[in-house]
């Protein structure tokens, strides 16, 4: 007998779980209408996630889905908007203690501390479109 988790059974979770991710084609077609409409050269770029300077939000938002972060700078007296996409894998530590005179303990632990140094991408817009593509090589 297969047990069921939450009322469905192992197969129905991952369907659940699956259901909520977003990918490409089905950002696309949410915005199918938008899509339709964008130049030639822009679909094929948004079709394989990639971005470029002059794209608008909704076109980046396509092409590589809900920011991770979105925060304001200002550089040379200018205000943009920065969207961060950042690198999920978690960091796994480990660790090793004695106590003085107890037991000898071990322990594991994620973090996702540090979301600066673990952007992967920011989209800079200034005055609503793409101005600048920082993709950060680790």
């Amino acid at each position: 007998m297969r047990k069921k988790i939450f009322g469905v059974g192992w197969i129905g979770l991952a369907a659940l779980v699956l259901a909520g991710c977003s990918t490409i084609d089905s950002r696309i077609k949410d915005k199918q209408t938008a899509f339709d409409a964008y130049p030639a050269e822009v679909q094929a770029a948004v079709r394989e996630g990639k971005v470029k300077i002059g794209f608008t939000p909704e076109q980046v938002e396509i092409a590589l889905g809900k920011p991770d972060r979105i925060y304001s700078r200002t550089k040379e007296g200018a205000e943009s908007e920065v969207w961060a996409y950042t690198d999920n894998s978690p960091s796994i530590g480990l660790g090793l203690g004695v106590g003085t005179g107890g037991p000898v303990g071990v322990g594991a632990g994620v973090s996702s501390r540090d979301y600066y140094y673990r952007d992967r991408m920011r989209v800079v817009f200034e005055n609503g479109l793409v101005s600048e593509l920082e993709e950060i090589k680790k």
